[in-house]
């Protein structure tokens, strides 16, 4: 078949709508699909998939990970799949008004909600206006929908169109390269050069520090750690991303007395992200609200046998079973956050049962190959 896969960002931006992208594309390729990325041109990048057929549209205008695209339309001619990452404003509008020509061509529309759009500030008032008037014309235009998780599905802006139209739904979740993501010795090169002393408890996040990326918490992440400060251990929280936030944290983590405790990494390339989880004791996902549906970095993390922390949200909480590969906080609760940290930095027994039981789940449910799988299953049965 030949598959359009369209989404609004693409490596090496670190976002996971991109990466799921990516790799749904590679695996199905390898199942012998004629694939295609359609991603925005924003900027010159240095392509990480050189494997993948990937075309890059000069949009007509952006803001933030939006960006309206009209020649997409008439590029789109010719496929079976046209296979939507969305959130993607500016592109799934376009693949609305063209819907009627697809289906002329006998083209079935897949779309891949990832999340529900928040937002703060005035963009509230706009997403709260798609959902209301633009979204129920996209739901109604695709033959199928995917969400990551029948917990998030249920509790998502989509909610009563699941109830009507259950068979329209299907849950498949993200994966993750686990003979890339996998348990390794710590790094002696990222030891050396971050300067920490190998008995140090490593406390990690990875994620975008973007405005995109609003709703990952580190605010709160960053003060549930300056509570760490009185215990007996030391420790370094690492925050692997890049951003336009990125200075406003370390201005944050300054401000709370962290300058020495907190290493701001960078971006690092999905080859060099397993050196990065492997040096950790536990990871953190401290998101804030419901536009985190997953968390690719939990599964990555989990991969490396590392036990996590992720806030009870719907969605992660399918990911992260309490009290058996990881510990749910609350939301925005710093101190509770702070309490699921330390216990499982002193209690490195449990941490290392909950890496196991991690890693065991991955194997079980999260590898790229069965989720291209049952991207093939679903693609045939339209």
């Amino acid at each position: 078949m030949r598959i359009a896969i369209i989404t609004p960002t693409f490596p090496s931006y670190a976002g996971g709508i991109g990466k799921v992208a990516a790799f749904n594309a590679r695996e199905l390729k390898k199942l012998g699909h004629q694939v295609t990325v359609f991603t925005p041109d924003y900027e010159p990048v240095k392509e990480e998939f050189t494997d993948l057929e990937i075309k890059r549209i000069k949009p007509l205008f952006k803001y933030g990970n939006a960006a309206f695209i009209p020649a997409l339309g008439k590029m789109l001619k010719g496929f079976d799949i046209i296979h939507l990452h969305y959130p993607f404003f500016g592109a799934a509008e376009i693949i609305w008004l063209h819907n009627s020509k697809f289906k002329i061509q006998n083209s079935k529309l897949i779309l891949h909600y990832h999340m529900d759009v928040v937002g703060r500030g005035w963009l509230k008032l706009i997403f709260k206006f798609h959902n209301q008037f633009i979204l129920p014309k996209i739901v109604k235009a695709a033959d199928k929908i995917i969400f990551t998780s029948l917990d998030y599905s249920k509790n998502s802006n989509l909610a009563k169109w699941l109830k009507n139209q259950p068979s329209k739904f299907v849950a498949i979740p993200n994966g993750v390269d686990s003979q890339n993501f996998l348990p390794q010795l710590k790094s002696q090169t990222l030891l050396e050069k971050y300067q920490i002393n190998p008995s140090d408890k490593i406390i990690l996040f990875v994620g975008g520090l973007d405005q995109a990326h609003y709703f990952k918490g580190i605010e709160y992440l960053l003060q549930a750690v300056s509570r760490l400060r009185q215990t007996a251990y030391f420790w370094k929280l690492i925050i692997v991303g890049e951003g336009d936030l990125k200075n406003y944290y370390s201005d944050y983590a300054n401000q709370l007395g962290l300058d020495n405790e907190v290493i701001f990494s960078g971006y690092a390339p999905d080859e060099d992200l397993p050196n990065y989880y492997n040096l950790a004791d536990v990871c953190v996902l401290p998101s804030i609200d419901k536009s985190e549906a997953f968390g690719l970095a939990l599964i990555e993390a989990m991969a490396c046998g590392k036990p996590v922390v992720a806030t009870d949200l719907a969605g992660v909480r399918s990911v992260v079973e309490d009290g058996v590969n990881g510990l749910l906080a609350q939301p925005k609760n710093a101190a509770d956050l702070a309490a699921k940290i330390n216990y499982l930095l002193i209690n490195p027994e449990i941490a290392q049962e909950f890496g196991h039981n991690g890693r065991k789940k991955v194997e079980e449910e999260y590898e790229w190959g069965r989720i291209g799988r049952k991207l093939d299953e679903l693609y045939k049965s339209l």
